[in-house]
């Protein structure tokens, strides 16, 4: 290889000239002469040249304009004609798979379409197509990979016209596996029943959905279910919210008095403690339900628990469901009684959705810079562009 064709990054590459004008323009030819691409033999002669123009990089803010001559060889053996192929140059493509590359990863950087117009010359149609063309090749490469062993699964919000859509995280690596359009169990019936490696699932993490439980029963039959915790506690802050809503209309309208009810008794700092004891020192029933949610909330809470831990604890949660159910909180107790196992395997693992619910702003802002998608399969491409991968494209 010369020492030019060093620089520009191409193999077997002879500089003859270079003008540099408004944009550097490089004259070059092969330096070898290849064998027959069909038979091949090394016997072949030229029958023609003609000149090959291409976009090739930037250097400095100048464009790079390769002209190349490109032969036109008929091999003596077998009769059959081609043209002389450049490493690095795709044939027919007029920009070589450098300067694709670098439009690729400038786009994904942020840079808009119409800056990268006038940057590197090219039309936001063809940025479009080379984008999408290098993130569907990436994808084609992600289509093998087997199911994670722990994985996420939620809705978001597609669009009004298209409706809800199921995403699949990979927890241990932190990156979305899969993006599906619907969310019921018809929808998603033929995709789960083609899914490949669906017996390496361990453990499906869930918010308290009736619909995907369903699901994981049936297409997942060897994983553990297991809730999660920011979703539980929700639910039980929720109820007893409503429940206090029920005892004093007023004093739930009361901001400070709300944010006290809200907060863990352990996160409370000894005057607000005092404030809040002062309340419940007037609706004693509230005040019974205010230290279950807490005792509840303490229970929720663990995790990385042993066996024998869970054992220990196990009696004092269904004592505590018990009491709810003669309660004001019953539907909590029967939910939470639905869903007793998936809750108590929460205190054996530390996984939650809580990367899927950073994934799902992230889509968001997507949508927003988008300004939406009508097409689901090019909001799964981008989805799984930025999410599930680093957006780095090993070069050739």
């Amino acid at each position: 290889m010369s020492h030019a064709g060093l620089i520009l990054g191409l193999p077997e590459l002879e500089v003859e000239r270079v003008d540099r004008n408004d944009a550097i323009i490089v004259y070059a030819k092969p330096t070898t002469r290849p064998s027959c691409l069909y038979c091949d033999d090394p016997r072949v002669r030229i029958k023609a040249t003609y000149q090959r123009t291409l976009k090739h990089t930037r250097q400095g803010n100048q464009l790079i304009t390769l002209c190349l001559k490109t032969p036109k060889y008929h091999c003596l053996r077998c009769g059959r004609y081609f043209r002389h192929r450049f490493n690095g140059v795709r044939p027919r493509f007029r920009a070589s798979e450098a300067f694709r590359l670098e439009v690729f990863e400038t786009h994904d950087g942020g840079v808009t379409q119409a800056k990268l117009t006038r940057t590197h010359r090219v039309s936001a149609a063809t940025t479009e197509r080379w984008y999408q063309s290098y993130c569907r090749q990436r994808l084609s490469e992600m289509s093998n990979r087997p199911c994670p062993k722990v994985m996420g699964i939620d809705e978001h919000f597609f669009t009004r016209k298209r409706g809800f859509a199921t995403t699949l995280v990979d927890l241990r690596r932190n990156k979305v596996f899969d993006v599906r359009l619907g969310r019921s169990e018809s929808s998603l019936e033929g995709y789960l029943r083609r899914l490949r490696g669906k017996d390496n699932v361990r453990l499906i993490v869930m918010d308290l959905s009736e619909t995907y439980r369903k699901i994981a029963r049936q297409h997942f039959p060897r994983a553990t279910i297991v809730a999660d915790r920011f979703h539980v506690i929700r639910l039980v802050n929720q109820h007893f919210l409503s429940a206090w809503k029920d005892v004093d209309p007023e004093g739930r309208r009361h901001r400070g008095l709300l944010s006290l009810m809200r907060r863990h008794a352990w996160r409370l700092r000894p005057e607000q403690h005092k404030n809040l004891q002062r309340y419940l020192s007037d609706y004693p029933a509230l005040a019974a339900l205010y230290e279950a949610k807490q005792d509840l909330n303490r229970l929720l809470l663990l995790k990385n628990q042993r066996k024998k831990s869970v054992r220990r604890r196990l009696p004092k949660l269904l004592t505590l469901i018990k009491q709810l159910q003669q309660s004001p909180l019953r539907r909590l107790a029967k939910t939470l009684t639905s869903w007793l196992e998936p809750i108590v395997a929460m205190w054996r693992f530390s996984k939650s959705n809580g990367p899927k619910e950073g994934f799902h702003n992230k889509m968001e802002m997507m949508t927003r810079r988008a300004y939406g998608f009508r097409n689901f399969e090019n909001y799964r491409l981008r989805v799984l562009t930025h999410c599930g991968w680093d957006g780095i494209i090993n070069r050739v």
